[in-house]
């Protein structure tokens, strides 16, 4: 398996497939690292920090992650640079080294995905959950079982991403290969968010 050298930029959150992210950029490294990015059109890593923090020292980030790719920037009130990140490929670690300024590169290896697959009958109700959702959030969607609403990666992806779970959840979902599998963990949690 091919190995690809990757900056990291470990957060105290977990970006999935798909997902966003928005940034508030103010670190030398890391402004370096968008920079180059900017230049390059590459990407870096987003993965969630195991031990350290978001500033100063380079944190320990997991051993999986998901590439960022900027698709916004611009000023925050205090002056910062911030960005919307959108998550694409997921990568495992294989080996990490921390530059001199700080920045922790990574040695990944790409995760395969699966061909799309359609939701099973089980995970039905998941759609129908994620069109509720989508519709208090003023989302556009062609309706359960349609669409992107059928697809059973993105089913999952979006409900990891919208219903209130653990980083560590989150990240354990984005380790998880089957989206099926990954669906059907989201369903055994679906009673600890039911109202009281």
């Amino acid at each position: 398996m091919a190995v690809s050298e990757l900056p990291l930029f470990p957060l105290g959150t977990v970006l999935l497939p798909g997902g966003r992210v928005s940034l508030r950029i103010f670190e030398p490294r890391y402004l370096d690292l968008v920079k180059r990015c900017g230049r390059s059109g590459e990407g870096f890593g987003i993965c969630l920090i195991l031990a350290g923090s978001e500033v100063g020292e380079a944190a320990t980030p997991a051993a999986h992650g998901t590439e960022a790719v900027i698709v916004d920037f611009s000023l925050t009130d205090d002056g910062l640079l911030g960005l919307t990140v959108e998550g694409r490929r997921r990568f495992h670690v294989e080996r990490t080294r921390v530059r001199d300024d700080g920045l922790v590169l990574g040695d990944v290896s790409w995760i395969e995905e699966p061909a799309p697959e359609t939701l099973r009958d089980e995970h039905a109700l998941l759609s129908v959950l994620l069109a509720r959702i989508l519709d208090k959030a003023g989302l556009d969607h062609e309706g359960p079982g349609k669409g992107n609403l059928a697809d059973a990666a993105w089913v999952g992806w979006r409900l990891a991403e919208w219903l209130p779970l653990e980083p560590t959840e989150r990240l354990a979902l984005l380790q998880t290969a089957d989206p099926h599998e990954r669906l059907q963990q989201l369903v055994e949690r679906l009673p600890d968010f039911q109202a009281e």
